[in-house]
C-alpha cells in the first residue's frame, strides 16, 4: 500500500522526483461545494460534528484536484470544547471560548481522557473517509499544538501577539504549566484515536509558535510536541508524525531532533534554499508556498512554485502552502499550482 502513496514514501526519507501535494485548509470557504455543503449543516461546529457532511467537504478538494493526502475537516478548538469550555463562533470575527485564568476555571475541565464521547463524530469522520478515499491518497489526521490551544483557551479567541497567554504563563507559571499539560494529555489521546479509527498520518499545528521567544520557544513549543510525538510512537510505531512550529524562523533548524518528528513544516517566512541546507538534511519537510500565490496567480505563481521544488530536490519534501489558503483564493490557482508541480 505504502508504494502506491507518495507522502508516506516522502515521509519514510525517500526523495522523489515529483513531491506529493497536499494543501493546508484545502477544503474550506474558497471552494463554491465547500460553502454548499456548510450551508447544509447550519454552521461551521455543526459541519464539523455532522460525520457525513465533514468526510464530504474533506473529499471535495480530492474529487477536483487529486492532491496526494486528504486532512480530516475539524478544528483544533474540539479539543478545548471537549475539555468542557464553551466555543462558539462569531460570524466573521472567528472563534470564541469561555477562558481559563484562574485555578477554579482549570479544574472545572474535564480530566484528558474524558473527552471521547464528545468526539466520537470526529472518529466516525476518519472510518468513512478510511473507506471512501482513492487508494493512493493518504489520510492525514491532526490537533493543535497546546501552546497554540493554550492561548485560544487562555484569551477565549484569538489575538494579535497572544497577549494573555505570555501574561498568565509569566505571572502565574503553576497555573500556565497545568494547563498545558492537561491539553498536552488530551491532545496524545485525541491523536491516537484519530490513528485508531484510520489516520495514517498526523500532523501538530504550533500555529503561534512564533511569538515565544528564548527558552519558551523549546519549552512550550519544541517540547510538547515532542511529548506528543513520543507518547504517538510508543502507541503507533508506523504512523508518521509532521510538526509545524509555524514563525520558528532558524529555530526550524533542530527541530526534526527535538520534537521526533518525521517531518517539519515549514511556513513562507523563510528561504527554501536555507531550509534545504539546515532542515531538510535531517528529514522531510513540508512547505512553503505563499499562501497569497493563491489569490494573485499568475507568472509568479509558476516561478515561486518551481523555485521551492528546485530547491528542495535534493531531499525528502512535500510541496505544500507555508501556511492556510485563504476564503480569497481562486480555485483556478490551485490547479495551477498543481499542473507547475507534477508537469516541472
Amino acid at each position: 500500500m505504502t508504494a502506491n502513496k507518495t507522502i508516506l514514501r516522502a515521509l519514510a526519507g525517500e526523495t522523489l522526483e515529483t513531491p506529493p501535494i497536499w494543501m493546508m485548509r484545502q477544503a474550506g470557504r474558497y471552494l463554491p461545494e465547500y460553502r454548499a455543503t456548510r450551508a447544509e449543516a447550519g454552521d461551521f461546529l455543526s459541519l464539523c460534528y455532522n460525520s457525513e457532511l465533514a468526510a464530504e467537504v474533506t473529499l471535495q478538494p480530492i474529487r477536483r484536484y487529486g492532491f496526494d493526502a486528504a486532512i480530516l475537516f475539524a478544528d483544533i478548538l474540539l479539543v478545548p470544547q471537549a475539555l468542557g469550555a464553551d466555543l462558539w463562533f462569531v460570524t466573521g470575527e472567528g472563534p470564541r471560548l469561555s477562558t481559563i485564568t484562574t485555578e477554579a476555571e482549570l479544574a472545572k475541565l474535564k480530566p484528558a481522557d474524558a473527552i471521547h464521547d464528545h468526539l466520537a463524530p470526529v472518529y466516525e469522520t476518519v472510518k468513512i473517509l478510511s473507506r471512501e478515499l482513492p487508494d493512493e491518497t493518504t489520510l492525514i489526521g491532526f490537533a493543535g499544538a497546546p501552546w497554540t490551544v493554550a492561548t485560544y483557551m487562555i484569551a477565549g479567541q484569538g489575538t494579535p501577539d497572544q497577549g494573555p497567554a505570555h501574561a498568565l504563563k509569566d505571572e502565574n507559571r503553576a497555573l500556565f504549566d497545568a494547563l498545558m499539560d492537561r491539553i498536552t494529555e488530551a491532545t496524545i489521546s485525541y491523536m491516537s484515536k484519530q490513528i485508531e479509527a484510520g489516520a495514517e498520518v498526523v500532523k501538530i499545528f504550533d500555529s503561534w509558535a512564533g511569538s515565544l521567544q528564548g527558552d519558551d520557544f523549546a519549552d512550550y513549543s519544541l517540547k510538547p510536541m515532542q511529548r506528543i510525538t513520543s507518547a504517538l510512537k510508543e502507541k503507533h510505531p508506523d504512523v508518521p508524525v509532521i510538526a509545524f512550529p509555524r514563525g520558528a524562523a532558524e529555530k526550524f533548524k533542530g527541530a526534526h531532533e527535538a520534537i521526533g518528528a518525521d517531518c517539519i513544516a515549514i511556513n513562507d517566512g523563510v528561504d527554501a534554499a536555507w531550509v534545504a541546507e539546515h532542515v531538510q538534511a535531517t528529514g522531510c519537510v513540508q512547505g512553503n508556498l505563499k499562501s497569497s500565490h493563491m489569490v494573485t496567480g499568475g507568472d509568479l505563481l509558476v516561478s515561486e512554485t518551481r523555485r521551492i521544488v528546485q530547491a528542495l530536490s535534493g531531499g525528502p519534501h512535500i510541496f505544500n502552502l507555508g501556511h492556510g489558503i485563504t476564503p480569497d483564493a481562486d480555485p483556478e490557482n490551485v490547479q495551477l499550482m498543481i499542473d507547475t508541480v507534477r508537469e516541472g
